[in-house]
């Protein structure tokens, strides 16, 4: 285990694990901030895995489109990839949480009480979320909408969800985004740079 490692809380069986999870819409920058982070906390010698936003992967319609079938195999995907990446390496890092997936399948077919207790038991996995605000409309990626209605309608959603679980989310500002990575690591109390060795301890 690494010295870094010990910074992280510790889960049930007494492994030093984090998960964490960027929340909000699609064309918000979730992706590069995930790879940004993981990229910071593998310079403190971690394990760190990102879960990539399964979306991509359903073999159903998503955006509008969307279906009720479509959102339950993202939201239960989602919980399989997290379930494998927390089994094996120190630190996950989330493109998305299922809080997330579930605000995608209320905009198409409104609340759906058999699965919110499972979306809120799931979010309470995490160790932190971590709210990403809408700066900019959504560009064409190739997969995902850019419609910006539909993605201000996702991220209000999703700030509804917030408030009706009674969620706690770190909120990233808006005006800093060159800061967003740090301001992560400042959240969860990890360095920013790799502890320097100390080249002269021990010397007399």
């Amino acid at each position: 285990m690494t010295s870094a490692a010990l910074l992280l809380p510790a889960d049930a069986l007494g492994r030093h694990r984090l998960k964490v999870a960027f929340v909000g819409t699609h064309g918000v920058g979730k992706t590069t901030l995930c790879f940004d982070l993981a990229a910071q906390l593998k310079r403190l010698d971690l394990g760190v895995d990102i879960v990539k936003e399964v979306a991509r992967r359903c073999p159903l319609p998503i955006n509008e489109e969307t279906t009720f079938d479509a959102q339950a195999w993202i939201l239960h995907t989602q919980i399989a990839e997290e379930i494998e990446a927390v089994a094996e390496y120190e630190v996950v890092v989330c493109d998305r949480s299922v809080l997330d997936n579930y605000a995608y399948l209320v905009a198409r077919a409104g609340r759906q009480p058999e699965l919110e207790p499972l979306v809120l038991q799931w979010v309470r996995s995490y160790h932190t979320l971590f709210k990403v605000p809408v700066i900019a409309a959504p560009t064409f990626d190739g997969k995902r909408a850019v419609s910006p209605a539909f993605q201000r309608n996702i991220d209000e959603i999703i700030e509804e969800l917030l408030h009706r679980f009674g969620i706690e989310a770190v909120r990233l500002d808006p005006e800093a985004r060159a800061d967003w990575t740090n301001a992560a690591l400042r959240a969860l109390r990890l360095p920013l740079t790799p502890p320097q060795i100390d080249l002269f301890r021990g010397a007399t």
